[in-house]
């Protein structure tokens, strides 16, 4: 057994050794969504009910078309991260493992989906 002093102990990464950085992505998804959220509303917003035709025109548009990519990608990481802390918090043996690998295919799968449809629109 080692003897660690308190400084020793204060210079680790923690148990895990990656939770300044989990905590550092958490915040910066959040102060992402914070922007983005409020800008996807009310370049979304507009086109609540219109036509078709008129929706694909307007998100043809570089500017509505980034903002929409930007939030879904943004939502879809932080939502990754966020279920992965909920797993590793509450769910215990292989089906930890098994379940933070499918929440992660699962998370970037409807990220790629929401992406390619937007890219698909905007092309």
């Amino acid at each position: 057994m080692a003897f660690l002093t308190a400084y020793k102990r204060a210079v680790g990464l923690g148990a895990s050794r990656r939770g300044t950085e989990h905590h550092w992505s958490m915040t910066l998804s959040s102060a992402g969504l914070l922007v983005l959220v409020p800008l996807f509303v009310f370049t979304f917003g507009p086109m609540l009910g219109r036509s078709h035709e008129e929706v694909v025109q307007y998100y043809a548009r570089p500017f509505p078309a980034i903002v929409a990519g930007l939030t879904i990608l943004v939502g879809f990481m932080h939502f990754k991260n966020g279920v992965r802390v909920l797993i590793e918090d509450y769910v215990h043996g292989t089906a930890r493992e098994v379940a933070i690998v499918a929440m992660t295919c699962l998370s970037y799968a409807a990220a790629a989906t929401g992406l390619f449809a937007i890219a698909r629109i905007a092309l």
